[in-house]
């Protein structure tokens, strides 16, 4: 899989000309599956397909999906890019430092997301990676155009594509993405039953429980054992109350 198949996921990209120019400089770079949440416009534009030149292949292969869980199925690595600098204890790190990440298991899926061209990616959006990535700009115009942005990060991602490794022992690989969202998923609501949580702040305390399990990379069997937690607790509530009756 590696670099060919490593994902380069736009979230609601809406100008036609930047879908062709990302194909163009993905296909320079050796990257090849792009996958589009909701797009605003048609990737097989005219003007898209014009811009791609002899990428076109790019943007008719691409996968076009609603929602960035979809997107991200079956991924076990993902970095997002932000400009923005954001009060967590995860930092932004440069393309160079960590983009590299997504290529130490080159037989496990991965995922490199950019955001809207006007607005980035959203911080619940954001959640739903494990590292996150900022390019340094000159502070006198800090914005980046989206297709320059994906070439610096292909270029980088290129420099350190390394040849095929030997795959990852099943028992010390890194959860997927969506297995870790089920359990988060569990973990909020076994919190809201017991009143750790309150719908109105929720989101912003699960946010931490990301953070933290996020800097943990946890490993498949790990996910398993903290789902089987939460089954345990849900099981002892549930006699607890009945005995009660």
């Amino acid at each position: 899989m590696g670099l060919a198949g490593l994902r380069i996921i736009l979230v609601e990209p809406a100008g036609p000309i930047n879908l062709g120019s990302i194909a163009r400089v993905m296909k320079n770079f050796g990257l090849h599956h792009l996958v589009l949440v909701n797009p605003q416009c048609d990737p097989l534009s005219e003007e898209a397909l014009k811009m791609a030149v002899h990428a076109k292949e790019i943007l008719e292969s691409a996968v076009l999906v609603t929602t960035l869980p979809e997107a991200l199925q079956g991924c076990i690595r993902a970095i997002a890019t932000t400009a923005r600098v954001r009060d967590w204890e995860t930092p932004l790190e440069a393309p160079r430092t960590a983009l590299p990440w997504l290529l130490e298991a080159p037989d496990q899926p991965a995922a490199l997301i950019f955001g809207r061209e006007d607005r980035g990616l959203s911080n619940e959006e954001l959640n739903y990676a494990q590292r996150f990535v900022r390019i340094p700009t000159h502070e006198s115009y800090a914005s980046l155009n989206l297709a320059t942005a994906v070439g610096i990060c292909c270029y980088e991602l290129s420099q350190h594509a390394a040849p095929p490794a030997t795959p990852t022992p099943r028992q010390t690989e890194l959860a997927p993405l969506d297995l870790v969202e089920t359990y988060y998923q569990q973990l909020e609501s076994l919190l809201l039953d017991i009143g750790y949580l309150y719908p109105h702040t929720a989101a912003s305390r699960m946010e931490k429980f990301r953070q933290l399990y996020n800097r943990a990379h946890l490993q498949t069997q790990e996910v398993a054992m903290l789902r089987g937690i939460l089954r345990q607790i849900e099981w002892a509530m549930k006699n607890h109350r009945e005995d009660e009756k």
